[in-house]
């Protein structure tokens, strides 16, 4: 059937994929699985609730709750009602919440838990809202099973197929408030068109099959994560909602997933425990383990490293790859990564072991992929986000930015069109604020934000996130910013991992507790051996000549990086001003 509507994907759903564990969740009494048809009926019951309730159409309602079913009950519940959807991170601050709900008119919120529900008590007096709706019933909510009945849906049928027949696809979808690294939020606005122009230029990039099982973990508060879990809808494959990003290799190994996203940060974490446990290693068993990082660090596509790599390859894959597949389930298919800079040496070694990462690039403004890496090996690149999807178009402006243009772009900032000028054109290019360029005639390169490039005091530009990689191929290393703007060199703070360094000195029998990690002796001395050996493979002005281990804890419930892991810089260098002025002062 033809969709032109995001929600129609249920209909699709309901006459191509009923399945009996379509969207499932983990329970204390173990996964609880909603069928098809269960998540077509009560998306329904919830629309007709809504209109019964005196919603009309174009009224907006907020969702801020976790991963999990009744999200999607929600969402497509409010869609089929012509109610446009506001997501909302749960660990948002309380002054973009109270501004976001203000802003988007919202009078009626999903909540998920408990906690949700202390937030949205403590704002409530400051914002329009009047009803809460509760995926489990909390005590001054109403409990969804309650509100979304069968019986309404009878009394209200026709007046919600009437609704229905008048939602195009030119309506909004969804406002999602974009959180930023700096500014107010702003409400990029999704019609249902840009949501399933995205879904249809994507839907054979990957060899889907609805016999798959998909693990989601990301939230689907930010775009990203929804158009995938519509996608896989899309496509009738099941998906499992991990229980916290703790579990995820629990839930893994009990589903034994065939395909999921993540963001880079997670991709490294797996490969720390990874090195971790080879760490512990001894004798024969560590040296083989040694080899095969080393080999895996030199894999190239298309069997560029001979037939005698293959069969090293194909020895390590049975010592030890098949083990690191066996650690997420064993089944995965594929993995694709966005949301930052994916490191071009976990590509290599994910992929020589068999786990296909494909890095793929977008933004909320543009709902969301631009380019992709495809599966077949011949359409990858390593180091890139991959090839602009067939029906848009990318330009590289004069001074090096990355210029869209296609029909997932959003429609504007609501109710703010000066920032929507400063980015969309009168000929449909979006400013995507980040820089870089083709690579082969067809591999989209991403090289930095726009924003985040510096000038040292010598006027040489600086791409802070290139050294930021770098430095993080360090395993001792959790995050870093690189800093020295107008100064006459490049530095960085550096906050370590202290779970690996931990695991260093217990292997090595060396005391890590006597004094504060981040100034022990050995930790510097393991970074600064680092420092130096990436110092030479960068341009003189390029290289970090001095760097500071900082104490603290990043992360986006303290402020200091955004939902979709980016540093929040400015947050970050007055957090740390002491520790800048002391660097430079030298």
């Amino acid at each position: 059937m033809e969709i032109r509507r995001t929600f129609d994907i249920l209909y699709r759903l309901q006459t191509d994929f009923k399945k009996s564990e379509l969207l499932n969740a983990k329970h204390p009494k173990g996964w609880q699985a909603l069928s098809t048809s269960d998540f077509f009926n009560r998306a329904h019951w919830l629309a007709a609730a809504l209109i019964d309730a005196g919603f009309q159409k174009g009224d907006r309602v907020a969702l801020m709750a976790g991963n999990m079913p009744e999200w999607n009950i929600a969402d497509y519940g409010c869609q089929l009602a012509g109610l446009p959807t506001v997501p909302i991170y749960p660990t948002l601050s309380n002054t973009d919440l109270i501004y976001i709900l203000n802003h988007s008119a919202t009078k009626l919120i999903f909540i998920s838990d408990r906690a949700v529900l202390k937030k949205i008590l403590a704002v409530k007096s400051q914002t329009p809202i009047e009803h809460i709706i509760s995926f489990t019933p909390l005590d001054n909510t109403i409990a969804l099973e309650h509100f979304a009945q069968k019986d309404v849906y009878l009394k209200h049928e026709a007046a919600l197929q009437q609704r229905i027949s008048e939602i195009t696809a030119e309506d909004l979808l969804s406002i999602l408030y974009t959180s930023g690294t700096t500014g107010t939020p702003k409400g990029v606005m999704i019609r249902h068109a840009q949501m399933v122009a995205n879904i249809l230029a994507c839907k054979d990039i990957i060899p889907f099959k609805q016999t798959w099982k998909a693990l989601s973990f990301l939230p689907l508060n930010h775009v990203f994560e929804r158009m995938v879990n519509t996608l896989y809808l899309y496509h009738g494959i099941g998906i499992y909602y991990a229980e916290s990003l703790e579990k995820i290799g629990d839930n893994a190994r009990e589903i034994k997933p065939d395909v999921f996203v993540a963001v880079p940060r997670l991709l490294e974490k797996v490969m720390d425990r990874i090195l971790q446990t080879g760490e512990k290693l001894n004798g024969i068993k560590k040296y083989l383990f040694n080899w095969s990082i080393a080999l895996a660090k030199r894999y190239e596509l298309n069997n560029k490293n001979g037939l005698w790599y293959a069969i090293q390859r194909q020895i390590a894959d049975t010592l030890i790859y098949s083990k690191w597949r066996a650690a997420i389930g064993g089944n995965i298919k594929v993995i694709a990564s966005g949301g930052s800079a994916l490191n071009p040496n976990l590509e290599r070694m994910f992929s020589c072991a068999g786990i296909t990462i494909l890095q793929g690039y977008g933004l909320t403004e543009t709902c969301v992929v631009v380019s992709i890496n495809r599966s077949d090996a011949a359409q990858r690149k390593f180091g890139s986000v991959g090839i602009v999807l067939s029906n848009s178009e990318v330009k590289i402006a004069d001074d090096g930015e990355i210029l869209f243009r296609g029909p997932s772009v959003m429609s504007g900032y609501y109710l703010n069109p000066e920032a929507t000028r400063e980015v969309l054109d009168v000929e449909g290019w979006f400013s995507t604020g980040d820089v870089g360029h083709i690579a082969e005639n067809k591999f989209l390169v991403i090289t930095d934000r726009k924003k985040e490039l510096f000038k040292n005091s010598g006027g040489k530009y600086i791409s802070p996130v290139y050294l930021e990689n770098k430095l993080k191929e360090c395993r001792y290393i959790e995050h870093c910013m690189v800093i020295g703007e107008d100064q006459k060199f490049a530095s960085a703070l550096i906050l370590p991992n202290t779970n690996a360094f931990v695991a260093y000195c217990q292997d090595m029998d060396i005391r890590y507790d006597a004094a504060p990690i981040h100034e022990h002796p050995v930790l510097k001395d393991l970074i600064q051996q680092h420092v130096n050996a990436i110092n030479p493979t960068l341009g003189a002005y390029e290289q970090i000549k001095r760097h500071r281990i900082v104490q603290g804890h990043w992360s986006v419930e303290s402020g200091e990086i955004t939902p979709k892991l980016s540093l929040k810089r400015k947050i970050i260098a007055q957090k740390y001003s002491s520790v800048i002025q002391e660097i430079f002062r030298q």
